[in-house]
């Protein structure tokens, strides 16, 4: 998988693939780092640290000095049982950006409402992958 991001937008912070299937009844979801900016590295367990936030809440400005560009990864399921269907997608996230409500908190000169977050993950989505054996 390849991922870029928009040239108006934040650099990417990873790329997932999100895996879906049922079991016992079940509906169960995993998800999976598979690229990781920034030379970071997905932990023992499957998560992964934080990328970081470059936002000036007070100007509703970011910086792209974290993320990266591109992101890109060969990825082959570690759990995967080939009688069992599944479905697979991916998703890639950006760096935080400053949420609508920033902007406009910045553009009046008031500060935000408390509880009200000021960035966002704008995030991309492939259509799925179904795998029926």
């Amino acid at each position: 998988m390849w991922a870029s991001k928009d040239p108006n937008s934040g650099n990417l912070d990873r790329i997932q693939i999100i895996k879906g299937w049922s079991e016992n009844g079940k509906n169960r979801e995993k998800i999976y780092n598979v690229a990781l900016s920034d030379e970071r590295v997905t932990a023992a367990g499957g998560g992964a640290p934080p990328v970081g936030n470059t936002i000036d809440p007070k100007r509703a400005t970011f910086n792209n000095d974290i993320g990266d560009a591109e992101l890109s990864a060969v990825w082959e399921d570690p759990d995967f049982e080939s009688s069992k269907p599944a479905i697979y997608y991916v998703r890639v996230l950006e760096i935080p950006t400053p949420r609508w409500t920033t902007h406009v908190a910045a553009a009046r000169g008031t500060e935000l409402p408390e509880g009200v977050p000021v960035s966002l993950q704008e995030r991309g989505y492939t259509s799925p992958i179904w795998y029926q054996p």
